[in-house]
């Protein structure tokens, strides 16, 4: 199957439905800490990748990258989980939705969030707060591995978020998953179907496996 089509197998997939799936795999991919700063944000897409490091003397760009990230990508900023300055406000914001960029994942904060809200780009981090990451940070490495709420992301690893927060799937295993997570959300569906018939709920988990349904499997 296609890289595109992982995507959109992907994007119809929920975050709790895929973290099911990473540890029925025993894959580690659930972004602690990390959410949504707007109602109804969702992504879903490829990595692209940043990591940042404290400002040197003269200190280096926040957000000169932009216009290198393809459309469709997810950017992944890797601030080292620091909550005292941002790097992503209202600039990058208004060009990452111009460019059609499909959202924006912090290990840090952000701040701007009333223009994201309003544009509709979707963005997730730790938390959001005003003050700049200008002299503070700078881009130290693009494309690179980095480490988000816990979670190594190489460039090219599929990225989904919503509501729950946010999971990474490793593109060395993301068939495998997407397979497993696809399996998870048929079982559930179908223990749903069986009580809206009138199945007690404890009968219809046992006849689709349902506590057994994230258990450690071989990948």
């Amino acid at each position: 199957m296609s890289s595109a089509d992982n995507v959109t197998r992907l994007r119809a997939l929920d975050c709790a439905t895929l973290s099911d799936a990473l540890d029925r795999l025993g894959i580690v991919g659930q972004c602690a800490k990390i959410a949504p700063r707007g109602d109804n944000f969702a992504l879903a897409g490829r990595a692209f990748t940043i990591r940042y490091e404290t400002a040197s003397k003269p200190p280096g760009t926040v957000g000169d990258y932009i216009d290198d990230v393809p459309p469709g990508s997810i950017l992944v900023l890797d601030n080292r989980g620091r909550e005292d300055c941002t790097v992503w406000g209202d600039i990058l914001t208004e060009i990452a939705h111009r460019r059609q960029l499909g959202g924006t994942v912090i290990d840090g904060i952000c701040r701007d969030v009333s223009l994201c809200r309003k544009n509709g780009y979707p963005v997730f981090a730790r938390a959001h707060w005003m003050r700049t990451g200008k002299d503070r940070v700078q881009v130290d490495a693009m494309q690179v591995p980095v480490c988000i709420g816990g979670v190594r992301v190489l460039p090219g690893d599929l990225l989904r978020g919503d509501a729950d927060g946010v999971v990474v799937i490793p593109a060395s295993h993301e068939s495998a998953i997407l397979d497993a997570a696809d399996a998870i959300e048929r079982a559930e569906d179908a223990i749903r179907e069986l009580t809206r018939s009138g199945k007690r709920l404890d009968e219809a988990r046992v006849a689709h496996g349902y506590h057994q349904l994230q258990s450690v499997r071989e990948k």
